[in-house]
């Protein structure tokens, strides 16, 4: 609030979400539902998505990845929502959560974690194409879309998971379906619930058979999550940031299919509709000031060794008092907000890196 109260903005409704990795698209949804209620009065929303994703020491530590991205929400917008087709998915599961308030760090159980987005996954799509084929009265299919974005834990999964519609659309026998793929994994229909999940087989023959499509549908929405690692409610935001980054003068009448997924579990699968848009709101000027290439470029390489340290010292203060952190301000980008101190009540305050001041028009 701050920043806002600076400009003389106090006329302000908002929320924090918190709900695992999903707590991005509660915000999300929440902010559409009220541009689009009785109660909207004009006004931009804006949602903000942002999280650290840190891990205890072992083998998920590589995978965690910190990130933010901001959303501006209004009418006449070039990413539009299919809002009716929405579907979701909520289930009660211990695959990934935070008990020790006192720790940054979850417990995660790696294996449910993966079954039970494959399984919310597929009870998501279910319900999509249930949705579609009753208010447009044809049947949906993976053919029906242009691109796939995913909720990006480590990209691994997120081949499996557009394998996995693949196999779904052979499954419920949809017409735009081949002759091969029905072949190659119409064996495979017949395993029952976790079978399926856990079938090596399935798995490999589903990723072959999507490979062609994988390529051209998903891959142009992986550039940040790949370079980034997981970054939690950040995480499906930033894949499709990374599409319209790599395909912003392509984008024109495009359907993007949307899979939200949070531990504990909640997903939702959702499509946005895509136009041009009009300047400053189109697609190549969002792409033009996301800037990513240069923000990727522009990143600091620590060794290993010193990430460690910096986490030791993460450690000891998360949810610490009385502490002042490091003046050093050499690594942040020109206009960052950092945190200076944390006083003995556990009040925290902010300063902001000066930014770069231009003259003469250079």
């Amino acid at each position: 609030m701050k920043i806002f109260e600076d400009c003389g903005n106090t006329d302000i409704e908002g929320v924090d979400s918190t709900n695992a990795c999903y707590g991005g698209t509660a915000a999300l949804f929440n902010c559409v539902n009220w541009v689009e209620s009785s109660s909207w009065d004009g006004r931009y929303g804006l949602i903000v998505s942002t999280d650290s994703a840190v891990y205890a020491e072992g083998p998920a530590r590589p995978t965690g990845g910190a990130g933010a991205v901001a959303m501006l929400i209004g009418p006449d917008a070039p990413i539009a929502f299919e809002s009716k087709f929405r579907a979701s998915h909520m289930s009660h599961a211990y695959d990934f959560y935070k008990p020790d308030l006192a720790s940054e760090y979850p417990v995660v159980d790696g294996k449910l974690s993966q079954t039970c987005y494959l399984m919310a996954l597929d009870s998501c799509y279910m319900g999509y194409c249930k949705k579609y084929e009753k208010l447009q009265g044809k049947q949906f299919s993976m053919a029906d879309a242009d691109y796939f974005v995913f909720h990006s834990p480590y990209n691994k999964l997120v081949q499996k998971s557009f394998a996995r519609l693949v196999f779904d659309d052979v499954a419920r026998n949809a017409s735009s379906v081949d002759e091969s793929a029905k072949e190659k994994l119409g064996p495979f229909t017949s395993l029952k619930g976790d079978e399926s999940y856990q079938s090596r087989d399935l798995e490999k023959a589903s990723q072959q058979v999507a490979k062609p499509e994988y390529d051209k549908k998903v891959q142009p929405g992986t550039l940040v999550p790949k370079q980034l690692g997981n970054m939690y409610t950040a995480s499906l935001y930033a894949a499709f940031a990374s599409l319209v980054h790599n395909k912003s003068t392509t984008l024109d009448g495009k359907r993007v299919m949307m899979f939200s997924y949070g531990s504990g579990l909640t997903a939702t699968m959702f499509s946005l509709h895509l136009t041009e848009g009009k300047s400053p709101f189109s697609l190549p000027n969002i792409a033009k000031v996301m800037s990513i290439d240069h923000k990727l470029k522009t990143r600091t390489k620590f060794e290993p060794e010193k990430f460690v340290e910096l986490m030791h010292v993460m450690e000891h203060r998360y949810g610490g008092k009385d502490y002042v952190t490091s003046k050093d301000t050499s690594q942040l980008a020109p206009g960052t907000y950092y945190l200076t101190h944390v006083d003995l009540k556990y009040r925290r305050y902010y300063a902001k890196k000066e930014e770069i001041k231009v003259a003469n028009g250079h």
